[in-house]
């Protein structure tokens, strides 16, 4: 499980057109090569995300492309949204007992547990391989 947060914690991501253009990076096969992603959500000033590492790159290179292609996508649709991450991430690893489905409920639950909406599926920014 990964979070990163944007840059002062501005809520850059709760712009439609930013988040707009994340999502369709976030969701994009080709940014997460031999890496799985299986759950994603965006928030207003930072990123949730379940990945299964490959064996192409280590979690901190993964993490650096992650970051700097969706800093791309989103200065195309808000120049001024520099710089957009904070430089660091937060990781934490899923031990035998935990189980990856629920580490996924947990995260597209994000939006509900903060207020935003009452379901996740009033939530428009996230994603699940779990999804009926």
């Amino acid at each position: 499980m990964l979070t990163t947060v944007t840059a002062d914690r501005v809520p850059w991501l709760s712009h439609w057109r930013i988040a707009c253009a994340l999502a369709r990076e976030i969701g994009s096969k080709r940014l997460w090569r031999d890496n799985v992603i299986h759950a994603w959500v965006l928030m207003p000033d930072h990123m949730h995300l379940l990945v299964s590492l490959g064996q192409g790159e280590s979690l901190s290179r993964l993490m650096a492309r992650v970051k700097a292609v969706s800093a791309r996508a989103a200065g195309s649709v808000a120049p001024d949204a520099r710089p957009f991450w904070a430089p660091a991430f937060h990781d934490h690893a899923l031990r035998c007992g935990e189980q990856i489905e629920t580490a996924a409920r947990y995260i597209v639950a994000n939006p509900v547990r903060a207020g935003l909406v009452e379901s996740p599926w009033a939530w428009p920014f996230w994603d699940s391989e779990w999804l009926p």
